[in-house]
């Protein structure tokens, strides 16, 4: 089965805006059996007044909560309407974030029985002046977060200990099952003059975590084509450690434009053969 569990539509102020039937299309012409479409779930009212940083980069971080009606609706209509051709999966990419657990619960409580699919993230960090986005730009990062934690491998550790974390976390009976982009806190490492490998004995301790807590990985190809980052999420050291412990693995392009459907599919394909 030719499956892409992590894509994004035109409900992303971040990306591309392009039609999501066009990128469904695209799926179709490229033999996709099953695409999953898991837009960013709404962020909490008050999130941006905790949020410091780029503007930009909170305010364009999710779809509006005002949008989601419409988003549900529509995707549903998607999935009926090409349901001979491919199998549409309708979700969202739930960011885990510790001080809104409350918050995200409440959200799947009410609207996970709706959904096919889902991913769980983190995209933010306590950093400096409040909550900071960790894949913004590589100046905002080393800013608001390297220099918080003190250092480039003080960051990845506190990214990965939030990993831990959202793996731990009760958010309830439609939590996600599959850990997007564990490795994101990588994108900016070509812009550091430092070491900037994951720190092997958390990442494996992480690994276990996720065997135990029996989640699947994004494999998630959206990194060998940010040009700071250049591998995937997780790199490919830690994909063979993943296939070891068993943990399922799902191929994710994290479209954000058309153009990006079924991205380094072949790598995904290769690796897992």
């Amino acid at each position: 089965m030719k499956r892409d569990g992590h894509t994004h539509t035109e409900f992303c102020p971040h990306g591309s805006r392009e039609e999501v039937e066009r990128f469904i299309i695209r799926a179709i012409e490229l033999d996709f059996d099953t695409y999953s479409i898991t837009e960013h779930m709404p962020l909490p009212a008050n999130f941006n007044q905790k949020a410091a940083g780029d503007r930009e980069a909170y305010e364009t971080a999710s779809m509006a909560m005002s949008d989601l009606p419409y988003y549900l609706k529509e995707m549903a209509r998607l999935k009926e309407k090409y349901k001979s051709d491919i199998q549409i999966k309708i979700g969202f990419e739930v960011d885990y974030l510790a001080q809104f657990e409350a918050f995200t619960r409440d959200f799947l409580n009410e609207y996970g029985s709706q959904l096919d699919d889902g991913i769980l993230s983190v995209h933010f960090l306590e950093g400096k002046d409040g909550i900071r986005s960790v894949d913004f730009s590589a100046s905002d990062y080393e800013t608001g977060i390297v220099e918080f934690y003190g250092g480039f491998r003080e960051a990845q550790t506190a990214y990965l200990e939030q990993i831990k974390a959202s793996i731990l976390a009760d958010l309830g009976p439609f939590k996600p099952k599959r850990l997007g982009h564990i490795s994101l806190c990588q994108k900016f490492r070509h812009a550091f003059q430092t070491e900037t490998a994951l720190p092997e004995e958390t990442m494996m301790t992480l690994l276990e975590l996720v065997q135990r807590g029996g989640y699947a990985l994004d494999y998630n190809t959206a990194g060998l084509y940010k040009p700071d980052c250049l591998e995937t999420y997780p790199p490919e050291k830690y994909i063979k450690q993943a296939k070891r412990l068993g943990i399922p693995l799902v191929y994710g392009s994290d479209s954000h434009a058309v153009s990006d459907v079924g991205r380094a599919y072949s790598v995904f394909a290769e690796n897992l053969s």
